[in-house]
């Protein structure tokens, strides 16, 4: 599915301060999307662009400037009119997740647009209406203002979700101990504490299964078995000394 997030074009229609271009690219850039489409930005290139972009300049330099929405959403298979509430006689109305679904759904056939209109109106009702789809973040219904990258980082997160699910990135694991290892610590605790006097040996009650337990939701790997099978190590040789 990773391959499907190349395929979602970003397309801010007439931009206004560079800077939201800027951080709109660092948005993308995060969630793995590499196309950005503008329609008439008042000024692009600029420096602030570059600056709020956070070295995101490769979604900046590849950004295409057309002179149209129709020119914007050529060659799409869905677009996605990103809006804070519906218009008469406009397409369906979904949230930003399903939104978000849907326009992965359809990248296995082509392109899709998430379109996202001026930084103070939003879109033009006839920009609308070119869409197929209408898209919402749910927010505070009294306060539903969001500055235009921060929008799109909220639609840029759940389309990065919906392609390749939420979860954690895979990370190097330790050596997980075995059921041996686990068996000698336990053991190897035992008779250290039964030699401190930390318990009575001949009645344990519920103290070793309660330990046994706290050592288990630890959920130990082999180094960290060893530290611990160390540090009883010293224990043993101090009390002797």
């Amino acid at each position: 599915m990773s391959d499907r997030l190349a395929r979602v074009r970003i397309v801010l229609s007439h931009p206004t301060h560079p800077g939201n271009i800027g951080a709109t690219a660092r948005a993308m850039k995060t969630m793995g999307l590499t196309q950005l489409v503008l329609v008439n930005p008042k000024r692009f290139p600029d420096p602030q662009a570059d600056a709020l972009s956070s070295n995101a300049l490769d979604v900046l330099g590849a950004a295409k400037v057309v002179g149209s929405l129709d020119e914007a959403l050529a060659g799409t298979v869905l677009a996605v009119a990103t809006v804070s509430h519906t218009y008469e006689m406009a397409p369906e109305l979904v949230t930003c997740r399903e939104a978000a679904a849907r326009a992965v759904h359809d990248a296995a056939s082509g392109d899709v647009a998430l379109v996202f209109g001026t930084e103070a109106n939003g879109l033009a009702v006839d920009e609308v209406l070119k869409c197929s789809l209408l898209a919402h973040i749910p927010s505070n219904p009294d306060y539903t203002s969001l500055n235009l990258a921060q929008a799109v980082q909220v639609f840029a997160y759940e389309i990065r979700i919906a392609a390749l699910g939420d979860r954690v990135p895979d990370v190097d694991r330790a050596a997980l101990p075995t059921f041996d290892d686990m068996q000698h610590l336990h053991a190897h605790l035992e008779e250290v504490l039964a030699g401190i006097g930390f318990f009575d040996p001949e009645n344990p009650k519920k103290l070793l299964p309660r330990l046994r337990r706290l050592i288990a939701k630890a959920r130990l790997d082999q180094e960290e078995v060893r530290i611990l099978r160390g540090l009883l190590n010293s224990v043993t040789r101090v009390r002797k000394s």
